[in-house]
């Protein structure tokens, strides 16, 4: 069972950079294999639909001691749920704390919002 693994959430600073990371924040996360670098890709997201960021794949790009996608792939549903436990200046390490959602309610808060307006998200 992979509930309580821990992960990191990089590339972050593509999207909203740390703003919408907090201790205790949960993310949605969703497995990405059309994604055209990497076929095990998993995608993060925050309330309202925004993505924030992907786990991080590799060596260069995880925090010791957490797993990559590549490991956790298999042993999760399309979506499961992270927590955020720690952060530093490049990388958010989570843990994973639902590793399969099979309730399609308990994402309609992930879903992307009526507003098209980026700039008026306040994380």
């Amino acid at each position: 069972m992979l509930e309580g693994m821990f992960v990191t959430v990089t590339g972050f600073s593509h999207y909203w950079d740390k703003k919408p990371f907090s201790i205790g924040q949960q993310f949605l996360c969703v497995k990405d294999p059309q994604n055209p670098y990497d076929s095990e890709a998993i995608a993060v997201f925050a309330f309202g639909g925004y993505k924030v960021g992907y786990l991080a794949n590799g060596v260069k790009t995880k925090a010791n001691g957490t797993f990559s996608a590549a490991r956790i792939y298999d042993r999760v549903g399309s979506y499961f749920f992270i927590e955020v436990c720690f952060s530093t200046d490049t990388k958010i390490i989570c843990q994973v704390v639902v590793p399969c959602i099979t309730d399609p309610g308990a994402l309609e808060a992930f879903l992307p919002s009526e507003s098209e307006d980026d700039e008026e998200i306040d994380f």
